[in-house]
């Protein structure tokens, strides 16, 4: 199958090193490799603009027939929060997230044939109240690094968790759903390998007060 003349069923180019994404594009039976775009992301705008267009500078910054570029930012009151420079700042940004709701947004950019498409996903995520106790044993597990917001859902972050609503996915790093209807033939039809992971097409989850992820 082909698109403007481009061979849409060629193996899906990664325009990040996220071992998360990789992970569920893995478990979806992507065929797929990944390069680290060296780009310059911008920190100030809009939550969601500014994640799609992170996503798409990465996309364009990567060489391939299929090229699929992510960013995810984690929001309060509408400003925008990427990855903590060290500890100091990611045990701040944690105070911040503490006790509270934010919004993890990404955004997601397919390039094929010259031509590139968007989507963008948010989940409302609320943290617990922490103490200090607590706040101090994550930032000393070290998962705060790399991470938009100073933490992980999906690893020992979800201790700091009290409910989620919305695309689980999404706040891991890559928006499944939003994906899938961004280009089901291409994502889900290219280059399948022979592990195909259970990850549904669309994931929404919740937890009462007293549940954790």
């Amino acid at each position: 199958m082909t698109v403007a003349g481009e061979d849409v069923w060629a193996p899906l180019t990664l325009a990040s090193q996220s071992p998360q994404r990789a992970a569920i594009l893995s478990q979806l039976g992507v065929a797929f490799h990944a390069i680290a775009p060296h780009v310059e992301e911008r920190a100030d705008g809009a939550p969601e603009r500014l994640a799609v267009e992170n996503a798409r500078r990465k996309a364009d910054a990567v060489e391939g027939t299929l090229v699929l570029g992510v960013d995810t930012i984690v929001a309060v009151g509408g400003r925008p929060y990427g990855k903590p420079r060290d500890g100091d700042e990611a045990a701040l940004v944690l105070g911040l997230l503490s006790g509270r709701e934010h919004e993890v947004w990404s955004g997601i950019a397919l390039r094929s044939a010259g031509a590139t498409e968007v989507r963008s996903a948010r989940t409302a995520v609320r943290f617990r109240r922490l103490s200090a106790a607590e706040v101090r044993w994550y930032i000393d597990s070290e998962e705060w690094l790399g991470r938009a917001g100073g933490y992980a859902i999906q690893g020992r972050g979800a201790a700091l968790v009290e409910a989620i609503e919305g695309d689980f996915w999404n706040a891991v790093g890559l928006p499944v759903a939003e994906l899938l209807t961004l280009a089901p033939e291409r994502i889900v039809g290219v280059g399948q390998s022979d592990h195909r992971g259970a990850i549904p097409r669309s994931v929404s989850t919740s937890r009462s007060s007293s549940s954790a992820v």
